[in-house]
């Protein structure tokens, strides 16, 4: 039996670690070829996509800063002509620099709202013509419980958050009926090189004991995938932290 996803392209932002390598590995796992973005990490970039291509997948790499519109449509580009048009997009590339009301800075906020958010817009604008055309097309933005909560980074990525699930909202009730849908998954406190570092040392505050895992995120980011009914939703997952 074919996989539920092959012969689909996926194009994963800030691919190269955490949750975002987590569901690279996942969407090949279903068969899709995957385009692995990062900023500056290469090295991690072509470990994630050595993986996928030492097993039965296919994926590559492509360097880009998702906030510049240029070096997106060169992304988008690059992806169609190794892999092929973009069917599925996940939107993760974020930056969450931890800053205080006073140390916050006009630079700071700005940088928080083009990674986090303009991103988004911009990779999502540049793969809807593909999506469009076929009638099919599947966003997934990566939020974060910050978006309702006071969380930890600082104001400038709760606003970004925020926004990224109002921007989810905006595209899927307009694309819907064209067969594309556009969710949002919202983890919190899940063990990576942010949490580690500091914004929570200890899982104390997590009602199930321990922090989530990227492939955790993962599984649901693929819920997503063959459903056709599910649009415009954020799915949360805290351990129990918080509830919808």
């Amino acid at each position: 039996m074919a996989l539920p996803l092959t012969g689909r392209v996926a194009l994963v932002t800030g691919g190269s670690r955490g949750i975002g390598a987590a569901i690279a590995l996942a969407l090949a796992e279903a068969g899709a070829a995957v385009g692995v973005n990062y900023r500056a990490g290469a090295a991690a970039a072509e470990a994630v996509a050595g993986t996928i291509n030492q097993g039965a997948g296919k994926a590559v790499t492509v360097q880009a800063d998702v906030s510049d519109s240029a070096a997106v449509a060169g992304m988008v580009q690059s992806v169609a002509e190794r892999l092929g048009p973009v069917d599925i997009l996940i939107n993760n590339a974020g930056v969450a620099l931890i800053r205080g009301i006073d140390d916050l800075t006009e630079a700071d906020f700005d940088a928080t709202i083009a990674v986090n958010l303009k991103s988004a817009f911009l990779c999502t604008q540049a793969v809807l013509p593909h999506m469009r055309a076929q009638g099919w097309g599947r966003i997934v933005n990566i939020s974060s419980g910050a978006a309702r909560g006071a969380g930890g980074v600082g104001l400038h990525y709760n606003a970004s958050k925020a926004g990224l699930e109002g921007l989810t909202r905006g595209y899927a009730a307009r694309l819907v009926k064209e067969g594309i849908t556009v969710n949002a998954v919202a983890p919190s406190l899940i063990e990576t090189d942010m949490v580690k570092a500091g914004l929570a040392p200890t899982p104390v505050r997590i009602p199930l004991g321990r922090f989530g895992t990227p492939e955790e995120v993962a599984q649901v980011v693929m819920l997503l995938m063959a459903n056709a009914y599910m649009t415009g939703q954020t799915v949360a997952l805290s351990g129990g932290m918080a509830f919808n």
